[in-house]
């Protein structure tokens, strides 16, 4: 076995979500998720199949999304993972759509921090074994941070 870090080129102002499902149709329910969980949501999407053709299938609405999500699942390489690039939305509001997916069986991230992604490699194939989701901590959280975190939550909507 070998262990590989493959970090994610993920396009500028975009969040993704990385996670793993089991079927060929995951492509299209995927989409069909997203699609509807947010009027305006720009994204592209790609799975990796890891039977018969063994092919990297993509969908989406944003081309350059879309290309990102190929090239990125590729050097991936892991089967049945899926990796979304999206605008114009968190994943927040997306991931429990994504989550009801009937083929989708984990998330391993979703984020809009550099992610590298740890992959075990065998003769079989690789599969992904976690990732490292931005930075470490550098420290205990004040109150000044508080009320910044708390500013920065109203200023997006997601607090009063």
């Amino acid at each position: 076995m070998e262990l590989i870090i493959v970090k994610i080129d993920a396009p500028k102002e975009t969040n993704l979500i990385l996670g793993q499902t089991h079927f060929i149709k995951s492509i299209e329910d995927l989409y069909e998720a997203l699609i509807t969980s947010v009027p305006g949501i720009k994204f592209g999407l790609a799975f990796c199949e890891a039977s018969a053709n063994c092919l990297v299938r993509s969908d989406g609405n944003d081309e350059e999304l879309k290309k990102a999500a190929q090239d990125n699942a590729l050097a991936i390489g892991a089967g049945h993972s899926f990796l979304i690039f999206m605008r114009n939305a968190f994943p927040i509001n997306v991931l429990n759509a994504i989550k009801n997916v009937q083929e989708v069986c984990s998330i391993f991230c979703a984020t809009a921090n550099p992610v590298e992604v740890i992959i075990a490699e065998t003769e079989q194939g690789r599969g992904i074994l976690g990732v490292i989701d931005g930075d470490s901590p550098k420290g205990i959280e004040t109150a000044k941070d508080e009320a910044e975190r708390k500013k920065f939550l109203s200023s997006i909507g997601y607090k009063k």
